[in-house]
Order: structure tokens, then sequence, then C-alpha cells
């Protein structure tokens, strides 16, 4: 009989690791929103929560790109910096050089881009530290990023322009639209295409991956190109919403990617990610933030709120995908 409760006692913990390891995030998410709502009130209005999405619409960008990089063993810090050189490059080509629209948005969007290609030829080419390398190119895109604004804010008045932030489809902001649109794509990019099985492969094994066929060149240059593009829509949302070229944006936007990929079971080990986890933890930091705000919290608090967050995601995600030896 002991033997038997031990077994069904076993079987149950082990339901319930699987079912903390597949949905915990989002558990926490419920809590975090249950508990804020009863704080305060207008936290759960129907225009806060569309505010809230709207606002993490860049972030979203940013974190997607990361959680491709993560999960290649890797991690791109230049996300922020680039973010910005998007910024000045559509400040210049609008305010100052009198580009279209569309075509400003496609150079700026090719130049982050072609960041992404560089870090991600860097670190597989030649086998260097991610960390070193997208450090370094943050350094040398927030220089660019100087140097093409000058060091001055460039103001963009094109109403066209301001209005990629701020005009609606229906009841729902455009930026929400491009979220929902990148999250769906990204979802089929990772979970059902061949290079999605790739970066999991390499992520979790790079020398079986090799030895199946896989080009570690083209798929961690892949990756990093998309974390660039993606970070380069993220300029474009960001820019049209304070209507402003700065070269001093972004900066601490690859911690709250990092975040959101860790709070979604993004593991930093490589191999192991998906696209609803890491949604939910791009939301959860912008609960954090909003209601933190609204509560009246002092941003300092809100910071180390987020930090022991961080912790303690990654602890959950030791804890309850630990494997029984």
């Amino acid at each position: 009989m002991a033997k038997n409760n031990s077994k069904i006692l076993g079987m149950d913990r082990e339901k319930f690791r699987m079912f903390m390891g597949k949905y915990g995030i989002g558990v926490i998410l419920l809590i975090m929103m249950i508990v804020i709502a009863v704080m305060e009130p207008s936290f759960r209005t129907g225009s806060n929560m569309i505010n809230v999405a709207t606002q993490v619409s860049i972030n979203a960008m940013i974190a997607y790109g990361m959680c491709l990089a993560i999960t290649t063993e890797g991690i791109d810090l230049s996300v922020g910096a680039q973010l910005a050189l998007v910024s000045c490059v559509l400040g210049t080509l609008i305010s100052n050089k009198g580009w279209s629209i569309p075509m400003a948005c496609l150079a700026a969007l090719v130049i982050s881009t072609a960041w992404g290609v560089i870090n991600g030829f860097l670190i597989s080419k030649f086998n260097m530290f991610p960390f070193v390398v997208t450090l370094s190119t943050q350094l040398i895109i927030r220089g660019l990023a100087q140097l093409v604004s000058g060091g001055q804010a460039i103001p963009i008045t094109d109403a066209s322009f301001k209005q990629i932030y701020s005009v609606k489809i229906g009841p729902i902001p455009f930026p929400i639209i491009v979220l929902i649109i990148v999250t769906i794509l990204m979802y089929l990019l990772l979970h059902w295409t061949k290079f999605g099985r790739y970066v999991f492969a390499v992520g979790d094994n790079m020398q079986a991956a090799i030895a199946s066929g896989v080009s570690i060149l083209k798929t961690k240059t892949g990756a990093y190109a998309i974390s660039g593009f993606l970070a380069g829509i993220a300029g474009i949302i960001f820019t049209a919403k304070t209507a402003s070229a700065q070269s001093n944006i972004g900066v601490g936007y690859e911690t709250d990617a990092v975040a959101a990929c860790v709070l979604g079971g993004t593991s930093f080990a490589g191999g192991v990610t998906t696209i609803p986890g890491v949604l939910m933890g791009i939301f959860i930091i912008g609960f954090i933030y909003n209601g933190m705000n609204l509560i009246g919290i002092d941003s300092y608090y809100q910071s180390m709120t987020k930090g022991a967050v961080i912790i303690g995601a990654v602890l959950l995600d030791m804890v309850m995908n630990k494997k029984n030896s």
C-alpha cells in the first residue's frame, strides 16, 4: 500500500512538474493581473489593456529576435543600439533628405538587418563569443547613430509617419496588428519550418547538428539577421510614437528582451523556447511596468521587482524542469 501511495504521489508530482513547465508562466501572469487589478481598478479596464498591448509591441519585436539568438546558445546585445540607429536614419532621410516614408523605412530595415547579418557571420564563421561580438557592435552602432544624427534630436513632423503608431484599424491600434502578424509568422517560422528545426538543433547540440548536415553559418547568421530586422521594425514603431529621432533611445531594451525570453521559458543553455511563452513574458514585463505606474511605485522599485521576477522565473524553470537522475 505504501509503495502504491508513493507511486501515485510520484505521478502527481510529475504531472504537476509538466503542468508548471508548460503553463507556469501563464499562471504567474494571471496571478499578477489579479493582484494588480484588486489594488488598482483602472488596471482592468479595456482601454488600459489595449494601451499595454500597444506599448509592448515595440519590446515584442526585440524579444522575438532575442529568443532566436538565445536558442542558438547566443545573445544579441546590439538590439537597443539598432533601434537607435534606425530612428536616426529615419529622421535624417524623412526630415532632412525628403525621402518618402516607405523608402526611408525600407532603407532603415535593410541597415538593421545588415548589422544582424554581420553579428551572425562573426559569431558563426569565426566562432567568436556572441556576448563579445554583440557588445562590440552595440558600441559601433550607437556611435553610428550619433554620427548620423549629429548628436541632436531630429523632429519628424510628417503626420503620415506618426500614424504608424497612432492609426487604428477598427478599434485596434496598428502596432497591435503588427504584433499579431509578427507573432504568427515567428511561431510558424520557429515551430513549423526547417529553419526553425535547425535553430533548435544548433542550440541543443551543435556537434550533432553539424553531423546531421546543418549549416551553422547559415542558421546563426539567419537568426541574427531576423533579430536585426525585427529591431528595425521596433525602431520604426518607436520613432513614430515619439515623432523624433534620437541616438540615445533603446538603452536597456536588450535587458527587457532577455527578461521576456527568460520569463517565457527560453533556456540560456540553448535549444529550448516557445513563441507563446515569449509573448507571455513580454506581457508580464509590460504589466509589471504598467501596474506599478498605476499604483504609484517609484521606477527604482520597478527595476528591482523586475530583477526579482526574472530570478524567480529562472529558479522555477530549474526546479520544474529538473530531470530526475
